[in-house]
């Protein structure tokens, strides 16, 4: 449910150009733009990429990159590719393919028809392998992988040359060629450039370019056994592209000298490689290794489980992507690593919703209530707004009868000071409705609260008493003869500390998981929250922003809870404690 009029940006560049995003300064990855363009470097040209690896989903990590390559683009009046690095054939599916389009898209990533993949240039990379051959810069070497990182030195010793470091290009070319018809098999050869042992840098010692691998490609299928690495992929994609600003996280930083190396030397086109500090969040883990874990494991319900810092999962428990594009902007570039608070990330998501979602009523924790002297069989309809300050969102309408559903925890037998809310004896206000005042408290054996006798005022029908007396509380509530019965998902943290990445000797990250990550509870929902359609958001009142799931049926919605509101009762309760 959403304003007729409503006008959210769609994308990063039409949410930045919207003020979707805090104000964006001139950081340094900005400013180096700046003064390329001033001197004309690029020809006044901004061009930039965003090159995942399709070997699994799109994290929270990504969607810093995301924001950043394509927001940067559109400030600048340039363009922003989506490059599938796809040089491991036994890592990468089609499924991870399809996942991270359209996570881009969901974020505002804009790529028209720029969508490139690294295996469309593998004709090109393995003519520029021989080139290098050619020109003393490359050899196939015979050393397993091994004994190339025994040879290869350390951070204070220099390394040691292969024996098979001075083969002739004639013979060089002949292994290389060999090795693309397929002769040899996984790890018995590799084609290593030749450029100096004793670099202080560890990169620069004769680093791997292509590397032997028997499997399918996701899109080349048997056509090649040997695949290129990375380093050497990369900056040659970037070049082949005319990218003018290649943007990478700061594990990257060594590899620039690789990057400029292998470009200078083939006398290609260089764009400028420029290193960002990662983005680490409290409560999180985003190494890739360790999510794929999670999944195999069974210890989450898919990539998608809204418990996971996946994009698939932040959408489909409910996070929407102004508020995340917002959290990117929040928290800037930086040179070197830090973590930031998932709070802040919350904040964005509230700070959003609050003024993008529809208000309904939603009961978690039933309790029954009869109104003893409402009439019976007697039901009423009152007019409720689904947003108090935006009339765009219009109305609906909410059945009233004799017994009705509250909050349990809105009610205490013996209330204690500044507890506003329904007790024996005092009067409290429902949504909308009438006052009401409880006369009884009816409970089971084990003492336990099982249903509330009360009274209402038929003058303060719509919330407010002729006499003009004050009720400080009001409360939510569901009729029960027209609530529906709905499954609740309350999700919290995955992990139950801040570092998840910190486990004792002995133990791994799987062991600070949060076992009340998730709790399932069978709730009583207002009528019109059958309209809602999967994806659909809004506010809980009192309780929180959620999203209807894919998972409902006609018979049984399901809703996930996306994030709490601030509850001052609580806190004062826990304060107390």
């Amino acid at each position: 449910m959403a304003p007729e009029n409503d006008t959210t940006p769609a994308t990063v560049a039409e949410g930045t150009a919207a003020g979707d995003t805090a104000k964006v300064g001139l950081d340094f990855i900005r400013t180096r733009i700046t003064e390329d363009n001033a001197s004309g470097r690029f020809g006044n040209r901004v061009h930039t990429r965003f090159p995942p690896e399709p070997n699994g989903y799109l994290h929270l990590g990504h969607a810093k990159s995301i924001c950043l390559n394509f927001g940067v683009a559109r400030e600048f009046g340039g363009l922003c590719n989506l490059r599938f690095d796809d040089t491991n054939p036994t890592k990468e599916e089609t499924e991870y393919v399809d996942s991270i389009r359209e996570d881009v898209r969901w974020l505002g990533g804009v790529w028209d028809d720029r969508e490139f993949y690294a295996s469309d240039y593998f004709e090109k990379l393995y003519g520029y392998a021989e080139q290098l051959i050619k020109m003393g810069k490359a050899y196939v070497d015979d050393l397993s992988a091994e004994e190339i990182r025994e040879y290869r030195g350390t951070l204070t010793e220099p390394g040691r040359e292969s024996p098979w470091r001075n083969r002739s290009i004639d013979e060089n070319l002949d292994l290389f060629r060999r090795m693309r018809a397929g002769e040899f098999g996984d790890g018995q050869k590799v084609l290593r450039a030749k450029i100096d042992m004793t670099s202080p840098n560890v990169v620069m010692r004769d680093p791997t370019l292509y590397r032997i691998r028997h499997a399918e490609h996701h899109r080349t299928g048997n056509k090649w056994c040997i695949y290129p690495m990375y380093d050497y992929t990369h900056c040659l994609s970037d070049s082949i592209e005319g990218i003018t600003h290649s943007l990478c996280t700061l594990e990257f930083i060594n590899n620039r000298e690789l990057y400029d190396w292998v470009l200078e030397t083939l006398g290609a086109y260089r764009p400028q490689q420029i290193e960002f500090a990662r983005l680490n969040v409290t409560y999180t883990v985003l190494s890739k290794r360790k999510l794929i874990q999670l999944v195999k494991e069974g210890h989450v319900t898919g990539w998608d489980d809204p418990r996971m810092p996946t994009l698939s999962g932040m959408r489909r428990r409910g996070i929407p992507p102004e508020a995340l594009r917002e959290f990117c902007s929040r928290i800037g570039l930086a040179r070197a690593d830090s973590t930031v608070e998932y709070s802040m990330l919350e904040f964005c998501v509230r700070e959003y919703l609050n003024g993008h979602t529809p208000r309904v009523m939603a009961v978690l924790d039933p309790v029954k209530v009869v109104i003893e002297n409402y009439p019976v069989g007697q039901v009423e309809e009152f007019d409720m707004p689904y947003h108090p300050e935006d009339a765009s969102y219009g109305s609906r309408k909410v059945p009233f009868s004799r017994e009705l559903y509250i909050e349990r925890d809105d009610f205490r037998l013996e209330p204690p000071k500044k507890f506003h809310r329904l007790a024996p004896g005092a009067e409290v206000r429902l949504r909308y409705a009438y006052f009401i005042t409880c006369r009884e408290a009816v409970l089971d054996d084990a003492g336990n609260v099982v249903e509330l006798r009360c009274v209402y005022d038929p003058e303060s029908k719509g919330g407010q008493s002729p006499d003009g007396r004050k009720v400080k509380g009001t409360i939510h509530w569901v009729s029960a003869a027209h609530a529906i019965p709905a499954e609740v998902r309350l999700y919290d943290q995955l992990f139950a500390v801040e570092n998840p990445n910190a486990a004792p000797e002995g133990k791994t990250f799987l062991d600070n998981l949060n076992p009340e990550s998730l709790t399932k509870v069978e709730a009583l929902l207002e009528p019109a929250l059958a309209t809602f359609k999967a994806g659909d958001k809004m506010q809980f009142e009192r309780l929180g922003y959620y999203c209807k799931d894919k998972d409902s049926t006609d018979a049984k919605p399901v809703f996930n809870r996306t994030t709490t509101l601030r509850d001052t009762w609580a806190k004062l309760e826990k304060k107390g404690a």
